[in-house]
């Protein structure tokens, strides 16, 4: 699959939660990190997305901010 993103994190699913219309999923990226993504609860389940999945969280921003 090609995407014009070009900020993907790979890891691992660490949990998925199920809501009525969304889904939280948390991926485990390189052991260290976490990124938290709030989806359509459909597309969570078109993907069949569960704990122990390697995905690639793709970001996608207009604006990133750095903290130092």
């Amino acid at each position: 699959m090609e995407i014009s993103a070009r900020n993907g994190l790979k890891g691992i699913v660490k949990s998925v939660k199920l809501g009525t219309v969304m889904a939280e999923v948390v991926v485990d990226v390189a052991g260290q990190q976490e990124v938290v993504a709030a989806i359509t609860r459909s597309s969570a389940e078109r993907l069949g997305l569960k704990e122990g999945d390697q995905v690639t969280a793709v970001i996608k921003a207009t604006e990133v901010m750095i903290a130092k």
